[in-house]
């Protein structure tokens, strides 16, 4: 018996084919609830409009991040790596469809600001996921600084073809060096907020 797929993913995957297919501004939202096979009242009752599209593929992909596990032993700079890298492959069947997005974004600023709430909790969830504390003042510092990693290194992925993302890793790598050595220069160590170890009994 055939898997039945979640509703809200069947939109989404109907609403990233759509857009690689033909630009994501003129895609309607009957568009995708008709290749999602549903009714616009359905299509409703799960989404509310294409911010909300959005929203829902952060929040899948948030999911299958944070089912995997990282080593505690690396550093934190490290772990933030492995964790973005693994953002970057649950990403991958959606790859042409966000880049249309990202395109469309860059012309479109109303657009770009609907996805900031959305980029930044799902970056306090992969500082979370790295065992980074993302609370706090330091913690939004920190969500914000990791947003800005990943956003400088979306051009690279979308332009980066090779089955082993080489120029993806590095300029993540980069990015995140750059990150901890800014981090360093006003006198707050990149891995100082660790998640507390428990009080010895």
């Amino acid at each position: 018996m055939a898997r039945k797929i979640d509703p809200v993913q069947r939109i989404v995957d109907a609403a990233m084919a759509l857009a690689a297919e033909k630009g994501w501004r003129t895609t309607t939202l009957a568009d995708i609830a008709e290749r999602a096979g549903m009714s616009l009242a359905e299509f409703y009752r799960h989404v509310s409009g294409r911010a909300d599209i959005i929203a829902a593929l952060s929040r899948l992909t948030d999911a299958k991040v944070l089912g995997g596990g990282v080593d505690m032993e690396e550093r934190p700079r490290d772990r933030l790596f492995d964790v973005l890298m693994r953002r970057f492959d649950a990403l991958a069947p959606y790859k042409e469809g966000l880049r249309a997005i990202w395109t469309e974004a860059r012309m479109d600023p109303l657009t770009a600001l609907s996805g900031l709430p959305h980029l930044k909790r799902s970056m306090g969830w992969m500082l979370e996921a790295a065992g980074v504390h993302s609370s706090g003042f330091a913690g939004m510092v920190q969500v914000r600084g990791l947003a800005a990693v990943w956003l400088s290194v979306l051009d690279t992925w979308f332009q980066d073809d090779s089955e082993d993302l080489a120029k993806t890793m590095a300029a993540l790598d980069s990015r995140l060096r750059q990150a901890e050595e800014l981090w360093a220069s006003v006198r707050r160590p990149f891995g100082a907020f660790r998640r507390p170890e428990a009080p010895a009994a």
